[in-house]
């Protein structure tokens, strides 16, 4: 009898181990993401919409984080996180359900990806300011240059004409001298 009993466990054990698991709100929505993700553009657009839609004619926290997770997970130009965020902040909960914490978890991935994209923006300003800054020190920088050349320029010719006068002046003494001399 203890035989066949076993034989009976093993057989419900091996009958468990062949049905599917049910997923959770949060793997659904993880796996369509992934799905989404990897998928052509077209597709990516159809699963947005339909993901939408869904949300649209029942707007339950299911829905809600299928929708928000496509929004955060999909490429640039379907991705959207401030909706995204949106969508998370009523069902986002990290000490509730499954689905609370996989969106809270999702909501902090989306405001560091936000933070992250407001410190680069901050970023090319900053290089962009710098790059201006260079641009007019170089520009002041050549114009004094230009200025010292033109000054330099002038010396010289005021220079070369004390020399010219100063060779004329020579000249005429040694004229003269040559004359007193005659």
């Amino acid at each position: 009898m203890r035989a066949a009993m076993l034989g009976v466990v093993a057989a419900c054990l091996a009958a468990c181990a062949e049905l599917p698991l049910l997923e959770s709100p949060a793997e659904s929505a993880l796996k369509e993401a992934l799905w989404a993700a990897r998928a052509p553009v077209a597709e990516q657009r159809a699963a947005l919409g339909r993901a939408e839609q869904r949300y649209k004619a029942e707007p339950s926290a299911v829905n809600r984080l299928r929708f928000a997770t496509l929004l955060a997970a999909l490429p640039a130009p379907l991705r959207d996180d401030a909706k995204a965020a949106e969508l998370l902040e009523p069902i986002a909960d990290a000490g509730g359900s499954q689905t609370g914490r996989f969106a809270a978890l999702l909501a902090g991935q989306v405001a560091e990806r936000q933070r992250l994209a407001r410190e680069l923006e901050r970023l090319a300003r900053e290089a962009e300011r710098g790059a201006r800054e260079r641009e007019r020190v170089e520009r002041d920088r050549a114009a004094a240059e230009k200025e010292r050349d033109k000054r330099e320029e002038a010396l010289r010719q005021q220079l070369e004409a004390l020399r010219s006068i100063e060779r004329n002046i020579l000249e005429r003494e040694d004229r003269l001298r040559k004359k007193a001399r005659q």
